[in-house]
């Protein structure tokens, strides 16, 4: 068996599985963990300990060396403002070198051997010489991430519709397919204003509440649905999924509402 616990690597990397070993942890723990060359540091999203199947090797996993200390914090928190630097030095360069792309983040790893630039572009980028550049000048390994715009708003972060912070930015892990059915399937307006996130695409949330839509949505009608009622016939006009009521609109014009708690 192999205990491990999900780390959010830095703060635009991956969530990956990380051998726990013997240490105890809780969410929102920074931890020392194996990096590509070296060291690198991420923040554990649930202290709970996972067991993986026996059939999956622990050479294809990597291993936690600590529980971040306070000079560890501090490095890390030095690394964030050389960070900011870098991503002033790298502006430079792409301005010089005339690139189509907006820079959007940089991390460095925890021992400095890596630093990670995040860009947007519309089209491809031939940035070969900008890495160069950058490595000459920082002595360090170089590496360019083309991000799209769902990952820009999650490293930005800011506020839904809701009100309440970007859930990409708060607590989503991966993200995952969108369609306009899901709307339709909530019976949502397909206003593009209404539906769209701050990302300008569809909102995330529409996915992962598919399935509870679709759970409540049992045993009631749909929209244009005739049905009869005991006032007569009519049609489904409007259907509240969550209080499990519909408003028919009957032959007479009369609207009239249906319990289906009942």
């Amino acid at each position: 068996m192999i205990k491990v616990v999900e780390v959010k690597q830095r703060q635009g990397g991956n969530t990956t599985h990380y051998i726990a070993g013997d240490f105890s942890f809780f969410a929102g723990d920074y931890v020392i963990v194996e990096g590509d060359r070296g060291l690198d540091y991420g923040e554990v999203l649930s202290g709970e300990e996972i067991i993986l199947d026996k059939g999956i090797s622990q050479k294809a996993l990597r291993r936690i060396i600590r529980v971040a200390t306070n000079s560890d914090i501090e490095k890390i928190d030095r690394n964030r403002k050389t960070a900011k630097e870098a991503i002033k030095t790298c502006n430079k360069k792409i301005i010089e070198r005339n690139l189509k792309m907006k820079l959007i983040d940089a991390e460095l790893s925890f021992d400095c051997s890596k630093i990670i630039f995040y860009f947007s572009a519309e089209e491809r980028v031939d940035f070969r010489d900008l890495v160069k550049d950058l490595a000459k000048i920082f002595k360090a390994r170089i590496e360019l991430k083309q991000v799209g715009v769902r990952d820009e708003a999650k490293m930005f972060g800011g506020f839904g519709q809701c009100g309440r912070e970007l859930c990409c930015a708060r607590f989503l892990k991966d993200f995952e397919p969108v369609t306009i059915k899901m709307a339709k399937d909530q019976n949502l307006p397909l206003n593009p204003t209404k539906i769209s996130g701050v990302c300008g695409r569809l909102m995330c949330c529409l996915s992962y509440e598919h399935k509870c839509y679709k759970e409540f949505a049992k045993g009631l009608p749909k929209v244009s649905q005739r049905v009869k009622t005991k006032d007569g016939p009519g049609k489904i006009i409007d259907v509240n999924y969550l209080k499990r009521i519909a408003v028919a609109e009957l032959e007479d014009g009369r609207r009239i509402k249906i319990d289906y708690n009942k």
